[in-house]
């Protein structure tokens, strides 16, 4: 089932427990894993429209933690933890994202999310394929039926508006 396409190359498809969004980036896969990898850079780009995030711990090694708190511009918290399994720069990246409580423990009744972000060098830039994939069909649509495709959606315009800055501080 295919979602949206943008001019970007951007598209969202499911496929059966997994959530596919994949969205093309004027940038080398270095800078683009850069952007996913260090706090500093994470800080301002992840989370919605209308959303900050603030890092409490980001060790992004096979094993490490990143838990994090975005807030909305009205106080909302959403808390999550995820933990790094596969770190391979600057191609890959997989983890388990859930979400947590201010103290890193799970949150109940939200489904486990395990994402593997694939950065694959294309001609003039980078294509990042993302799949989250999901214990059950029931967890997918949980997610999705919270806004989740529009949200990541959201995250990818605000990391694609950050590296156009950034790029244009270096020059």
């Amino acid at each position: 089932m295919s979602m949206n396409n943008g001019s970007n190359g951007a598209s969202t498809r499911i496929e059966g427990t997994e959530l596919v969004m994949e969205r093309f980036f004027n940038a080398p896969a270095e800078l683009l894993y850069t952007m996913y990898t260090e706090p500093q850079h994470v800080k301002n780009w992840w989370g919605p429209n209308g959303w900050t995030t603030e890092n409490y711990k980001m060790d992004v090694r096979p094993g490490g933690i990143w838990h994090y708190c975005m807030r909305s511009e009205d106080g909302q918290e959403a808390w999550g933890k995820a933990v790094y399994e596969k770190v391979e720069k600057p191609h890959l990246l997989t983890y388990t994202d859930k979400f947590s409580d201010e103290e890193g423990n799970d949150a109940e009744g939200f489904p486990a999310m395990k994402i593997i972000d694939e950065f694959v060098e294309e001609e003039n830039g980078t294509r990042l394929v993302s799949r989250t994939v999901f214990d059950s069909e029931e967890d997918l649509h949980k997610v999705t039926d919270m806004g989740a495709v529009e949200g990541m959606t959201e995250t990818f315009d605000r990391l694609e508006h950050y590296i156009e800055e950034t790029q244009n501080n270096l020059n």
